[in-house]
């Protein structure tokens, strides 16, 4: 009998040592992937130069292995100390790399190793595809495997049961029949609990994640292509959404502003443009729904008359655009404030913008996403001596103090009261 319950024992204990070191390689695995995309992917991409250089292939250019710790902790004073880092700043200036100290080293070196190990994913028939298509992983298969190991134990405790039964009767100790799986106690007690707790996380989230539409994506009125006119035509998000340096709200660009350029442009000649699930647009037929919206006869070149005399061209009439970004109405946003003040790019809360097809939305926009922005994004602190800088933050003395004595090295957006609540919320 104790030879069995020392096999059966050991058994066990590898399944669940193999089992937990699948897990931890496949959480460490997703690490690197979540940590350069909250952190990172901003100004860098791992295989082509963005804001910042690729990162793929940094262990040939850097100095040494240390070095790389010391950057992403502290890039201002690496400048200021190190020819390397002086020499990619010239390269790279004005923009200045964000200090990441709250990464420790096993966080580095997993970003390091998801941009050395990174592969484009291959393109799908019938043309690229971007967007919010979810990006597939191996949870389902480690789920499978969980419940194989789960399976596999259940039956070794049942195999054990049973050999102590022989074992015993051998010994001449008579046993009762077991108690079936079903009616035990500990069994029950313990997939109660384990429904409990997925249950329970199922709910959790689920609650959390009421009203957030990360990768929402409706169907517009007119297939209105970002990619072509920010990426392809490089226009500048502001001509469009010009209110968004001086209000609150960004806007939406008035009919009359499309027509600026599509009096002129009334086919479309690019590369050809492809939706999400392969089937190809017609850009010339999207510019003629334009002309319907607006009025405009594109062989007369002409707005067609105003017969009714209510001020705009027979026919005419406003865009139903869907929109896409929505925050409660207990949340404060101002548009101006993080563009003209803060001097963010759209691509910070948009994501790259320049590179969708159809909009949707790239961030959650949840509270924590937020704040954790505001602990990381330096303000443009007024600089005393040079006078450059935004002279609001010259009321900060305790922070110009602590800047020249070098206990800090920048201000964010939290040290002058950006995570406090009633900054969002009044």
């Amino acid at each position: 009998m104790s030879c069995y319950k020392k096999i059966t024992t050991k058994v066990f204990a590898s399944l669940l040592l193999f089992l937990s070191l699948s897990i931890n390689n496949n959480i460490f695995a997703a690490d690197g992937e979540a940590l350069f995309k909250a952190n990172c992917a901003n100004c860098h991409k791992p295989d082509a130069d963005y804001t910042g250089p690729a990162l793929k292939g940094w262990s040939t250019r850097v100095p040494d292995q240390e070095w790389i710790y010391k950057w992403v902790a502290n890039p201002a004073q690496m400048i200021a100390s190190d020819a390397y880092a002086k020499s990619l700043f010239e390269k790279w200036k004005p923009t200045v790399m964000t200090a990441f100290s709250n990464l420790k080293k096993e966080e580095v070196d997993a970003i390091m190793k998801y941009v050395d190990d990174y592969t484009p994913p291959a393109a799908p028939a019938g043309g690229t595809a971007t967007g919010g298509a979810a990006e597939s992983d191996n949870s389902l298969l480690y789920g499978i495997l969980t419940l194989i190991l789960a399976v596999v134990a259940f039956i070794l405790l049942q195999v054990n049961s049973n050999l102590r039964k022989l074992s015993d009767e051998k010994e001449g100790i008579y046993r009762g029949e077991p108690v079936p799986f079903y009616r035990n106690k500990t069994y029950l007690m313990a997939g109660i609990l384990l429904l409990f707790a997925v249950g329970g996380y199922y709910t959790i989230n689920g609650a959390i994640g009421l009203g957030r539409m990360q990768n929402y994506q409706p169907v517009q009125p007119i297939y209105y292509s970002h990619k072509v006119h920010a990426g392809v035509n490089q226009i500048s998000c502001l001509y469009c959404h010009g209110s968004a340096q001086d209000s609150k709200h960004a806007g939406i660009p008035s009919v009359n502003v499309c027509m600026n350029c599509h009096m002129g442009i009334k086919e479309y000649k690019g590369d050809p443009i492809v939706r999400e699930d392969g089937t190809q647009v017609n850009g010339t037929a999207e510019i003629q729904k334009l002309y319907s919206y607006a009025g405009w006869n594109p062989d007369t070149k002409q707005y067609n008359p105003d017969n009714n005399k209510d001020g705009v061209p027979d026919g005419a009439r406003p865009i139903e655009w869907v929109k896409i970004h929505n925050l409660p109405d207990h949340v404060y946003f101002n548009h101006s404030q993080h563009i003209k003040v803060g001097k963010q790019q759209c691509q910070t809360c948009h994501g790259n913008i320049q590179e969708m097809g159809e909009v949707y939305q790239f961030s959650d926009l949840s509270m924590g996403w937020c704040i954790n922005c505001h602990r990381e994004s330096k303000v443009d602190f007024f600089n005393k001596e040079s006078g450059e800088g935004n002279k609001f933050y010259s009321i900060y003395e305790k922070f110009h103090k602590d800047l020249k004595n070098k206990k800090m090295d920048s201000v964010t957006v939290e040290h002058i009261g950006g995570t406090e609540c009633q900054k969002c919320h009044y």
